[in-house]
Parts: structure tokens; C-alpha cells; sequence
């Protein structure tokens, strides 16, 4: 029942990306916060490493279903893969960036 929170992103190339990474994905508060709320889905574009053939066409079978248009791009779907929200980079770390999320989630009745 937890929301997938999809991170399409470039890793060896993209600023904003790795910024997001080290800023929030890296931090303990947000790895504790996402066992908890998500199940976490890094859909990599690398332009240094390549990957394997069949990861590269699931990845970009993704971001043309989600319409995917620059990096990094938050997803956050449902367990059949209906899209919740969508967003990127925010500063304030992690405390904000998961207060925004979690905002973005249709609420329960």
C-alpha cells in the first residue's frame, strides 16, 4: 500500500540530481522516512557507465509512460502504477523536501 517514489535521474552527469542525492537521499532522515512511507525506484540515465540493454529499455519505457522530460523527476505512483505527484529538487533538505511528498499524496478517507 505504499506509494513508489520513482527517481528518474541522471547520476554521473546531472547537478541537480546529485545535489538532490546528497542533500536528502544520503541523509539517515530520509532513509528512515522511506522505510517507512515508499518504496524507493532509481530510474538511472547515466551518460558515463552504460547499462545493460534490458535495464536501458525498461528505463525508457518509464520515462515515455510518465512523459519524463528533464532530470531529476520525482514520480510518486500508486501500487498499479497511477501517477500521485510530481516534483524535483527543493531546497531546505530533507525535512521540507518529505513534508512536500507527502503533500502531494491524495489523502485518506
Amino acid at each position: 500500500g505504499k506509494p513508489i517514489l520513482m527517481d528518474f535521474t541522471g547520476s554521473d552527469w546531472c547537478g541537480w540530481c546529485i545535489k538532490l542525492k546528497e542533500e536528502v537521499f544520503d541523509t539517515e532522515y530520509f532513509k528512515t522516512w522511506a522505510a517507512k512511507k515508499v518504496v524507493l525506484l532509481e530510474v538511472d540515465f547515466p551518460r558515463k557507465t552504460e547499462l545493460p540493454a534490458k535495464q536501458q529499455a525498461q528505463n525508457d519505457k518509464l520515462a515515455e509512460k510518465f512523459a519524463v522530460e528533464g532530470f531529476p523527476t520525482i514520480i510518486f505512483a500508486d501500487h498499479q502504477g497511477k501517477q500521485l505527484s510530481q516534483f524535483g529538487y527543493g531546497e531546505g533538505g530533507p525535512k521540507a523536501w518529505t513534508a512536500k511528498a507527502e503533500a502531494g499524496w491524495p489523502k485518506k478517507k
